[in-house]
Protein backbone atom coordinates (compact mmCIF):
# COMPACT_ATOMS: atom_id res chain seq x y z
CA UNK A 1 0.00 0.00 0.00
CA UNK A 2 1.27 3.77 -0.74
CA UNK A 3 1.42 6.10 2.03
CA UNK A 4 -0.45 9.13 1.15
CA UNK A 5 2.39 12.11 1.51
CA UNK A 6 5.63 9.75 0.73
CA UNK A 7 8.97 10.88 1.16
CA UNK A 8 9.96 12.30 -2.32
CA UNK A 9 12.35 9.41 -3.85
CA UNK A 10 15.92 10.49 -4.37
CA UNK A 11 16.46 11.43 -7.48
CA UNK A 12 17.88 9.36 -10.63
CA UNK A 13 22.02 10.71 -11.91
CA UNK A 14 20.40 13.00 -14.60
CA UNK A 15 17.93 15.05 -12.40
CA UNK A 16 20.72 15.36 -9.45
CA UNK A 17 23.15 16.85 -11.81
CA UNK A 18 20.50 19.39 -12.81
CA UNK A 19 19.89 20.46 -9.62
CA UNK A 20 23.71 20.18 -8.75
CA UNK A 21 24.24 22.70 -11.62
CA UNK A 22 21.06 25.01 -10.95
CA UNK A 23 22.43 25.74 -7.32
CA UNK A 24 26.46 25.71 -8.68
CA UNK A 25 25.23 29.01 -10.27
CA UNK A 26 25.71 32.44 -8.78
CA UNK A 27 22.75 33.37 -5.97
CA UNK A 28 22.61 36.37 -4.88
CA UNK A 29 20.66 38.92 -2.69
CA UNK A 30 18.75 41.10 -4.56
CA UNK A 31 16.02 43.36 -2.03
CA UNK A 32 14.15 43.00 1.20
CA UNK A 33 10.56 44.04 0.30
CA UNK A 34 8.01 45.43 2.69
CA UNK A 35 5.62 46.57 0.86
CA UNK A 36 4.02 45.49 -2.06
CA UNK A 37 5.29 48.01 -4.62
CA UNK A 38 8.96 47.00 -3.66
CA UNK A 39 8.62 43.40 -5.70
CA UNK A 40 10.79 42.53 -8.08
CA UNK A 41 9.66 42.14 -11.79
CA UNK A 42 7.67 38.57 -12.00
CA UNK A 43 9.97 37.64 -14.92
CA UNK A 44 11.00 34.05 -13.71
CA UNK A 45 9.62 31.27 -12.11
CA UNK A 46 9.66 32.06 -7.69
CA UNK A 47 9.74 29.64 -5.11
CA UNK A 48 9.31 30.74 -1.33
CA UNK A 49 10.13 29.33 2.19
CA UNK A 50 8.39 29.96 5.17
CA UNK A 51 8.61 28.52 8.47
CA UNK A 52 7.98 29.50 11.78
CA UNK A 53 11.03 31.25 13.56
CA UNK A 54 14.10 28.64 14.68
CA UNK A 55 13.27 25.69 12.02
CA UNK A 56 16.57 26.25 10.53
CA UNK A 57 15.50 28.31 7.57
CA UNK A 58 18.66 30.13 6.70
CA UNK A 59 20.18 27.17 7.14
CA UNK A 60 18.57 25.39 4.61
CA UNK A 61 18.82 28.03 2.21
CA UNK A 62 22.59 28.14 2.96
CA UNK A 63 22.63 24.00 2.66
CA UNK A 64 20.78 24.37 -0.89
CA UNK A 65 23.41 27.22 -1.95
CA UNK A 66 26.48 26.16 -0.64
CA UNK A 67 26.76 29.92 1.17
CA UNK A 68 27.28 30.14 4.38
CA UNK A 69 25.88 33.02 4.87
CA UNK A 70 23.73 33.86 2.03
CA UNK A 71 20.51 33.96 4.67
CA UNK A 72 21.41 35.54 8.03
CA UNK A 73 19.57 34.08 10.67
CA UNK A 74 19.14 36.86 13.22
CA UNK A 75 19.56 36.45 17.01
CA UNK A 76 16.48 37.29 17.67
CA UNK A 77 13.46 35.59 16.67
CA UNK A 78 10.81 36.62 14.43
CA UNK A 79 13.22 40.10 13.94
CA UNK A 80 13.34 39.47 10.10
CA UNK A 81 9.98 41.20 8.92
CA UNK A 82 10.92 41.47 5.46
CA UNK A 83 10.41 39.29 2.43
CA UNK A 84 13.60 38.49 1.26
CA UNK A 85 14.33 38.04 -2.46
CA UNK A 86 17.64 36.42 -4.03
CA UNK A 87 18.46 35.78 -7.33
CA UNK A 88 19.28 32.32 -8.37
CA UNK A 89 21.05 32.26 -11.85
CA UNK A 90 19.09 34.22 -13.94
CA UNK A 91 16.03 32.02 -13.96
CA UNK A 92 14.53 31.61 -10.25
CA UNK A 93 13.96 34.17 -7.21
CA UNK A 94 14.14 32.37 -4.03
CA UNK A 95 12.14 34.06 -1.33
CA UNK A 96 12.81 33.91 2.36
CA UNK A 97 9.48 34.96 3.78
CA UNK A 98 9.52 36.44 7.30
CA UNK A 99 9.54 33.95 9.84
CA UNK A 100 5.92 33.63 11.93
CA UNK A 101 5.50 32.15 15.24
CA UNK A 102 6.53 35.18 17.65
CA UNK A 103 4.60 37.57 19.07
CA UNK A 104 7.61 39.63 20.15
CA UNK A 105 6.80 42.63 18.08
CA UNK A 106 3.72 45.13 18.01
CA UNK A 107 0.89 43.95 17.37
CA UNK A 108 0.55 46.38 14.17
CA UNK A 109 3.77 45.34 12.88
CA UNK A 110 2.36 41.71 12.86
CA UNK A 111 -0.48 43.30 11.19
CA UNK A 112 0.90 45.05 8.41
CA UNK A 113 3.54 41.75 8.07
CA UNK A 114 0.85 38.97 7.81
CA UNK A 115 -1.19 41.46 5.56
CA UNK A 116 1.96 42.11 2.84
CA UNK A 117 2.34 38.06 3.54
CA UNK A 118 -0.91 37.10 2.02
CA UNK A 119 -0.83 40.08 -0.69
CA UNK A 120 2.41 38.67 -1.65
CA UNK A 121 1.18 35.00 -1.77
CA UNK A 122 -2.67 35.79 -3.47
CA UNK A 123 -0.73 37.74 -5.72
CA UNK A 124 2.16 36.38 -7.79
CA UNK A 125 1.37 34.99 -10.81
CA UNK A 126 5.02 33.59 -10.71
CA UNK A 127 5.16 31.71 -7.71
CA UNK A 128 5.37 27.93 -8.26
CA UNK A 129 5.31 26.41 -5.13
CA UNK A 130 6.01 27.12 -0.85
CA UNK A 131 8.06 25.32 0.55
CA UNK A 132 6.87 25.06 4.49
CA UNK A 133 9.57 24.20 7.05
CA UNK A 134 8.57 21.59 10.17
CA UNK A 135 10.90 20.89 12.53
CA UNK A 136 11.37 17.14 12.09
CA UNK A 137 11.73 17.06 15.80
CA UNK A 138 8.21 18.38 16.77
CA UNK A 139 5.87 18.08 13.91
CA UNK A 140 3.25 20.53 12.37
CA UNK A 141 2.44 23.03 15.10
CA UNK A 142 -0.85 25.05 15.52
CA UNK A 143 1.19 28.64 14.44
CA UNK A 144 2.49 26.16 11.30
CA UNK A 145 -1.54 25.87 10.48
CA UNK A 146 -1.64 29.08 10.00
CA UNK A 147 0.23 29.39 7.22
CA UNK A 148 -1.20 26.16 5.51
CA UNK A 149 -4.60 27.15 5.79
CA UNK A 150 -3.30 30.82 4.10
CA UNK A 151 -1.67 28.57 1.32
CA UNK A 152 -4.51 26.74 0.95
CA UNK A 153 -7.19 29.74 0.35
CA UNK A 154 -4.31 31.60 -2.09
CA UNK A 155 -4.62 29.03 -3.88
CA UNK A 156 -0.75 28.12 -3.51
CA UNK A 157 0.81 24.48 -4.05
CA UNK A 158 3.45 23.91 -0.75
CA UNK A 159 5.38 21.03 0.07
CA UNK A 160 6.80 20.19 3.70
CA UNK A 161 10.23 19.87 4.56
CA UNK A 162 10.87 18.51 7.40
CA UNK A 163 14.02 20.17 8.80
CA UNK A 164 16.69 18.65 11.33
CA UNK A 165 16.46 15.40 10.29
CA UNK A 166 19.74 14.01 12.41
CA UNK A 167 18.11 15.28 15.44
CA UNK A 168 15.49 12.52 15.36
CA UNK A 169 16.17 8.79 16.71
CA UNK A 170 15.54 6.57 13.74
CA UNK A 171 12.47 4.61 15.99
CA UNK A 172 10.86 8.09 16.28
CA UNK A 173 10.87 9.04 13.01
CA UNK A 174 8.20 6.95 11.51
CA UNK A 175 5.07 8.83 14.47
CA UNK A 176 6.58 12.16 13.33
CA UNK A 177 5.80 11.20 9.86
CA UNK A 178 2.41 9.96 10.51
CA UNK A 179 1.41 13.01 12.53
CA UNK A 180 2.62 15.11 9.62
CA UNK A 181 0.70 13.28 6.70
CA UNK A 182 -2.65 13.55 9.33
CA UNK A 183 -1.86 17.20 9.57
CA UNK A 184 -1.19 17.68 5.66
CA UNK A 185 -4.24 15.24 4.07
CA UNK A 186 -6.57 18.12 4.98
CA UNK A 187 -4.97 20.73 2.92
CA UNK A 188 -5.95 20.90 -0.33
CA UNK A 189 -3.01 22.82 -1.72
CA UNK A 190 -0.37 20.23 -0.30
CA UNK A 191 1.79 18.67 -2.24
CA UNK A 192 1.64 14.87 -2.09
CA UNK A 193 5.45 14.00 -0.90
CA UNK A 194 7.52 15.20 1.67
CA UNK A 195 10.93 16.19 1.68
CA UNK A 196 12.70 15.04 4.70
CA UNK A 197 16.33 17.32 5.20
CA UNK A 198 19.15 18.16 7.45
CA UNK A 199 21.72 21.13 6.84
CA UNK A 200 24.02 19.74 9.36
CA UNK A 201 24.54 16.01 7.63
CA UNK A 202 23.30 17.16 3.57
CA UNK A 203 20.19 14.94 4.05
CA UNK A 204 17.29 15.56 1.07
CA UNK A 205 19.41 18.56 0.09
CA UNK A 206 20.03 16.87 -3.00
CA UNK A 207 16.18 16.07 -3.71
CA UNK A 208 15.19 19.51 -2.75
CA UNK A 209 17.61 21.13 -5.55
CA UNK A 210 16.70 18.16 -8.08
CA UNK A 211 12.94 19.15 -7.21
CA UNK A 212 13.49 23.05 -8.01
CA UNK A 213 15.55 22.49 -10.72
CA UNK A 214 12.37 20.15 -12.96
CA UNK A 215 9.91 22.44 -12.33
CA UNK A 216 8.56 24.13 -15.27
Amino acid sequence: MTLPFPLAPEPDAATAEAGRRLFAGPTEFLKGVVAMSGLPPADRLEICFAGRSNVGKSSLINALTGRKALARASNTPGRTQEINFFTLTDSHYLVDLPGYGYANAPVAVVEKWQRLLKQYLSGRQTLRRAFVLIDARHGVKPVDEEILALLDSAAVTFQAVLTKADKVKRADRDAVLTRVRQALAVHPAAFPEIVMTSSETGTGIATLRSIIATMA
